[in-house]
């Protein structure tokens, strides 16, 4: 039995959604822990392509129950619409469940966050629009909609009747949006709630019963660890906790539970919206990866800003999160390259940093320190087993687990289930320290 936590540990859009489903096959349970419809999984199952923005990627698994915990906020339209293309494809629902403590997202919250975002100007944070910082705003100001608050018709009505007026107050004076009307939004709702009633439970319990049985439990974040609310890029963050310690706050479980924690990072960086990017690449190069990487949102369809590996934000995102591997994805992007270029520390005003600065403004100020790789110029999309790897490929995938000082334990190379390179499973892998007892780094590659 193992629980393991999957988190991105760059800017999010990592292929978190791949390697999920990748180790969902091992897992009886997999739980989704904070974030909500602002970020979202592709996955391509047999050249078939699902989008999930809520609903966890082993919900493609029969046999696999899927948990919506309550660090997550729920946009139920979405939620049934995601529903209702699954059920179209085929794809059974009933393993589902959603936890009564959940947030919902409501029509205030989105309108709230495009005329926010509007009036910021230049001053804009590149927030998706979907009405998720407001949504984790009301719960901060405990004047939230829960799940179990969704259920209760006559508690609904009483609590939007005041909630709304109090909105319309802010739409109007503040932004100069019409009014919503309050019967309206209730009776939307109420239609929400009666299509979700059958999946709404006391997740937390779910989860530590399974616990119990020693079932395999997959927890996976949303976004990565530099849009993390307390511990990334602030203020172009998210408006959640996307680091491991988020997972137990976000599904009601104890740390002590936890086995292994395995980030995910693009063999590249990338970041959507904005902030500092002190690697991005802005010519042809930045060009070329986004168009062979296809780097464009799941949620949005915006362009994703490219540039090269920064191992100062890998170094950074094994100490926040207690790294125990890696999963390295899209290394097939990098396959035409004749040089490759990782970023091994900082230039701030003149000196050298190995570490990211907590200060956005003294981190726009980094300049990247490189350190230059040969390519391998032949295609490693074919490749299934690290010998079959080109050595340039294996140098570099050497070099980037030396640089972290954690074992690189996956490798993708494309966006299919097959095109992936296990060198050992996370789930039912060894954990392994990250140092000898004399101090000198355990073996990085296991080939």
């Amino acid at each position: 039995m193992a629980n393991v936590i999957v988190i991105g540990a760059q800017w999010g859009d990592e292929g978190k959604g791949k390697i999920t489903d990748l180790l969902s096959r091992s897992a009886d349970v997999v739980v989704r822990y904070q974030g909500g419809v602002n970020a979202g999984h592709t996955i391509v199952v047999k050249g078939q392509t699902f989008k999930l923005h809520l609903i966890p990627s082993g919900i493609l698994y029969p046999d696999t129950e899927c948990i919506i915990g309550c660090g997550t906020v729920i946009d139920p339209k979405v939620l049934i619409g995601e529903l209702d293309q699954l059920e179209e494809l085929g794809i059974n629902t009933n393993n589902l469940l959603i936890s009564e403590t959940a947030h919902v997202t409501m029509p205030y919250h989105r309108l709230i966050d495009n005329a926010s975002e509007e009036q910021r100007g230049s001053h804009k944070i590149g927030t998706t629009g979907r009405g998720i910082g407001p949504t984790y705003a009301d719960k901060s100001e405990r004047t939230g909609i829960r799940m179990l608050d969704l259920m209760d018709p006559v508690g609904l009505r009483k609590q939007l009747s005041w909630t709304i007026a109090h909105k319309n107050v802010i739409l109007e004076k503040l932004y100069n949006i019409p009014p919503l009307d309050p019967e309206q939004v209730i009776q939307e709702y109420l239609g929400y709630a009666e299509r979700l009633r059958q999946y709404v439970v006391d997740t937390s319990l779910k989860i530590y019963d399974s616990i119990r049985r020693r079932r395999n439990i997959l927890f996976e974040g949303a976004q990565g660890t530099l849009l993390d609310l307390d511990h990334g890029t602030y203020p172009f963050v998210t408006s959640s906790n996307p680091v491991a310690g988020g997972a137990c706050v976000g599904t009601g479980l104890g740390p002590t539970m936890i086995d292994r924690v395995i980030g995910v990072a693009k063999a590249y960086t990338t970041r959507v919206g904005e902030g500092p990017f002190p690697t991005e690449l802005d010519g042809e190069m930045g060009e070329l990866l986004c168009a062979k990487g296809a780097e464009f949102g799941t949620t949005t369809g915006r362009k994703r800003r490219c540039g090269w590996f920064d191992a100062v934000i890998g170094r950074y995102a094994v100490r926040i999160n207690g790294l125990d591997c890696l999963a390295i994805t899209k290394l097939d992007v990098l396959d035409e390259l004749d040089e490759i270029k990782v970023c091994t520390a900082y230039d701030i005003d003149g000196e050298r940093s190995d570490h990211f600065p907590s200060s956005s403004r003294k981190f726009a100020r980094c300049n990247p320190i490189y350190k230059t790789l040969p390519g391998w110029k032949v295609s490693t999309s074919d490749c299934r087993s690290w010998s079959e790897l080109p050595k340039q490929a294996q140098d570099y995938l050497k070099y980037l687990a030396e640089l972290m000082e954690v074992p690189i334990a996956i490798v993708s190379l494309g966006a299919s289930r097959d095109q992936t390179i296990i060198l050992e499973d996370p789930i039912h892998g060894p954990k392994r320290a990250l140092l000898h007892a004399d101090g000198t780094p355990v073996s990085l590659i296991s080939a």
